[in-house]
């Protein structure tokens, strides 16, 4: 299997090691703690899958996906929030963010998130080979 990159994008690092712990296992993980970091990655380097906060400094998840999508228009992108209203939602699917997940989010939805971008983005319907989600 080929190697895949994730970018994690949150300003809570407790956070962004829970989502380090769950998918270090099959990605290799590069970390921002800002949507303005997160951009300067994806301009820097390959990323696969951007998994991102809605509220941080200076630039919202959203706002930061948009910019990103000017970049690679086909890099999925989703994003987690503690208020996923009908506006953020909608807002998200203008920029076409793949999927928004609400806080707490749990691990098996966070999976089958990641998992369903990457079988629709990459044709990789296996990328966590060996997980069994039953």
């Amino acid at each position: 299997m080929k190697p895949y990159h994730l970018l994690l994008a949150d300003d809570d690092a407790q956070f962004r090691e829970v989502l380090r712990s769950l998918f270090e296992p099959w990605f290799e993980l590069v970390e921002a703690e800002s949507g303005e970091r997160a951009v300067e990655i994806v301009e820097d380097r390959r990323i696969d899958l951007l998994l991102l906060d809605m509220h941080m400094d200076e630039l919202t998840g959203i706002e930061t996906a948009q910019i990103v999508k000017r970049i690679d228009s086909r890099l999925p992108c989703i994003l987690v929030t503690g208020d996923a209203t009908d506006e953020v939602v909608a807002a998200a699917t203008k920029v076409d963010i793949w999927s928004v997940l609400s806080k707490p989010v749990s691990r098996l939805d966070l999976l089958d998130s990641v998992s369903a971008a990457f079988d629709a983005f990459y044709d990789e319907p296996d990328v966590f080979s060996g997980f069994s989600s039953n």
